[in-house]
């Protein structure tokens, strides 16, 4: 059966885009028999629902639908990115700050390294920015044991074979030598698992912390290890544009609903009053003059520059 927009949406989208797991978590719960539509046991991902359908996940109806919301987290070491961990180790949404609503990362950091990861409350969102399409850039600093060569460096720039698995071109630039160790500045676009580390490996370095400071267009900036903040409706608008389009409220009723909040005329939603979610400091998303290309913003300073 082919979507027909006439007709609704797939029913993996539509849980999706309420905020309650990925669209392939959905899928796997659908074919787990734990959803239904109208009360009757959902057998395919690709069942269409409508406006007036109701649909369960577990027995439970699907949450109202909110505008997308994203959030910068500093993710700490130690932590898997995962919502259930099969070894019981801790999990970022397990350690997340009490007032979060349910969240859904936007691409993962694996246990041994931190910075920042984005995550927001639509499924459907973080699907689309994970899509390679978007070849949003990933920056890292980068310590590891040992003394880099150039001509081992320029080779990451080519792209590279590593037991197999083609890895696309990676910029690494060297920041400082400290003793046994040395700092490098890391940029990439693919972030296949694991592949600063195993590539850094192929080039006779071993990593020992990787810290992610840029995603796309945002920034870790001065975030504290373990702090959320949320990442302002026009800064979502001005650099996720059409992926966001129509589903935010404009500036002015932004404006006009901080002002009934601040007056006490509406009952104020725990995202908007927390003071976390306000810095998202102008170092902390770039601020372009017009929506651009996701891939063309990254610069340390905000200011919309390529990535290295």
């Amino acid at each position: 059966m082919t979507e027909n927009q006439d007709k609704g949406e797939r029913i993996a989208k539509a849980i999706a885009r309420a905020g309650v797991c990925s669209r392939r978590e959905a899928e796997a719960r659908i074919v787990a028999g734990r959803v239904a539509l109208n009360g009757r046991k959902v057998e395919t991902p690709a069942t269409l629902v409508g406006p007036g359908d109701v649909v369960t996940v577990d027995g439970q109806p699907l949450p109202e639908r909110m505008p997308p919301r994203m959030w910068r987290y500093h993710k700490p070491v130690g932590l898997v990115t995962t919502h259930k961990d099969p070894e019981g180790r801790p999990t970022v949404f397990d350690n997340l700050p009490a007032e979060l609503p349910r969240v859904i990362s936007v691409g993962r950091l694996d246990l041994n390294s931190e910075g920042l990861l984005l995550l927001t409350n639509d499924g459907e969102l973080a699907r689309r920015l994970e899509l390679p399409a978007n070849a949003w850039s990933r920056r890292y600093r980068v310590r590891v044991h040992g003394t880099p060569r150039q001509d081992a460096l320029d080779r990451l720039a080519t792209g590279m074979t590593v037991d197999g698995v083609r890895y696309g071109p990676v910029v690494a630039t060297l920041e400082r030598q400290q003793g046994a160790n040395a700092w490098l500045e890391v940029t990439l676009t693919e972030g296949k698992n694991r592949e600063v580390r195993k590539l850094m490996e192929a080039i006779g370095l071993t990593v020992n912390r990787l810290i992610r400071v840029h995603y796309g267009p945002f920034t870790l900036g001065d975030l504290p290890s373990g702090a959320a903040a949320e990442i302002p409706p026009k800064i979502l608008r001005d650099t996720l544009g059409n992926a966001v389009r129509g589903q935010l409220p404009s500036g002015a009723e932004e404006g006009r609903s901080r002002r009934r909040r601040e007056r006490g005329e509406d009952a104020a939603p725990a995202k908007s009053s927390r003071p976390a979610a306000k810095p998202t400091d102008g170092k902390s998303a770039a601020k372009p003059a017009r929506p651009p290309r996701p891939h063309r913003f990254g610069d340390d300073r905000g200011r919309g520059r390529k990535g290295k």
